[in-house]
């Protein structure tokens, strides 16, 4: 799967956990950038992403992403 592929699968589920079809994510978006994205959207958006995917982050890698970029690294090493 291509870093572009990554990123597409990774707007649909950002889209479809915040309920907002405008959003488009990139490598620097965080938590600051969509309005909706609390600790407990965190926590849904992370289960999403691994069922999307088909993995399944551990704490130490969920608390050291500061970014949807690093996100996509991460996704992208472990498929």
């Amino acid at each position: 799967m291509t870093r572009e592929e990554i990123f597409e699968q990774l707007n649909e589920v950002f889209r479809d956990v915040f309920d907002d079809e405008s959003i488009v994510v990139t490598d620097e978006t965080t938590a600051d950038d969509i309005e909706d994205w609390d600790s407990l959207e965190h926590i849904n958006l992370v289960a999403a992403v691994e069922m999307q995917f088909g993995v399944k982050f551990n704490m130490g890698q969920i608390v050291t992403l500061k970014n949807v970029g690093e996100m996509a690294d991460l996704i992208e090493s472990m498929i």
